[in-house]
């Protein structure tokens, strides 16, 4: 392995500010990975263009395994949704995705909507007059609440934020009214009574808010995207270090600790191979080609 790989400390890059689930993955993932490998892997936060500078940054860096990309389904999305991004998928080397999380839609808890069907009313009788945030564009939470918009056929304003925890803030100050966020970000907002969730954008509903229905349970077909959290490198990168890297997320994502602190937060641990998450990409992407044909998303 070259230079016995990793002889320095390595740096994993995140595209959105301390505090949301990527973060929140990210740390717990470094955290470990510094334990296991025996050198320190360091979260560096670098926020903006919808995660576009991270994964730019990273694209263009050294593939010696020193710089890593942390990422959400968000990655997939703008890869989908930008028409000319500053990278592409082959410029990746996928190495494992760490956990799985669902979003759901969470109202200001000041506003008179208590199910879905409250809301849609609401955005009806007033067109544009209620807004959303999002962790930005081109994340899962931007095109979650795109697709509520086309199912249900109401004209919601989104507001992009530069991750999960400024959107949150902003909800709970009441800046906007409505957001799409993940539960590992919501789930204690939730239970404290600053937040009401509605409705999970999943196909089932989570075990850390099991009273909240799914969309389809609360009367809106095709609003189910998926959410993950993982690790990639530049392309290029030697693959006996990739492998090294997935078989440590693996083992991260089994270790019964940190298996448990996870579930608890509304994830599921993954850590599948490289190959699989390859092709996951592959397939995330082409879907969302056609989500975003369909819905007429845009980046802004």
């Amino acid at each position: 392995m070259a230079q016995q790989y990793p002889n320095r400390p390595v740096r994993m890059v995140i595209g959105f500010t301390p505090g949301g689930g990527v973060d929140i993955n990210a740390r717990l993932l470094a955290a470990r990975l510094s334990e296991q490998i025996g050198q320190q892997f360091v979260v560096e936060n670098k926020p903006g263009a919808g995660t576009n500078i991270a994964n730019e940054y990273v694209a263009k860096s050294t593939p010696d395994g020193y710089t890593l990309l942390f990422n959400s389904a968000a990655f997939a999305i703008n890869l989908a949704l930008y028409r000319n991004p500053p990278y592409s998928l082959k410029e990746f080397a996928p190495v494992s995705v760490f956990s799985e999380s669902v979003n759901l839609l969470v109202v200001s808890a000041s506003l008179p909507a208590h199910n879905i069907k409250e809301l849609v009313a609401m955005a009806k009788e007033k067109p544009g007059s209620l807004n959303y945030s999002s962790a930005g564009t081109g994340t899962s939470q931007h095109m979650a609440a795109e697709l509520f918009k086309l199912r249900t056929g109401t004209n919601i304003v989104h507001v992009p934020y530069k991750g999960s925890a400024p959107a949150l803030t902003a909800l709970i100050a009441g800046e906007v009214q409505l957001s799409f966020s993940n539960t590992i970000a919501i789930h204690q907002h939730v239970k404290s009574g600053r937040l009401r969730a509605l409705a999970v954008a999943g196909p089932k509903r989570t075990d850390v808010l099991p009273d909240v229905p799914t969309m389809k349970e609360a009367g809106v077909e095709g609003v189910e995207v998926p959410l993950w959290f993982g690790l990639l490198a530049p392309a290029g990168t030697p693959r006996d270090i990739v492998q090294l890297l997935a078989t440590n997320v693996a083992k991260a994502a089994r270790a019964k600790d940190l298996h448990q602190k996870m579930l608890d937060q509304g994830a599921d641990p993954v850590g599948n191979t490289p190959e699989e998450f390859q092709r996951q990409l592959e397939r995330e992407v082409a879907s969302w080609m056609e989500v975003v044909k369909v819905s007429g998303a845009r980046a802004e």
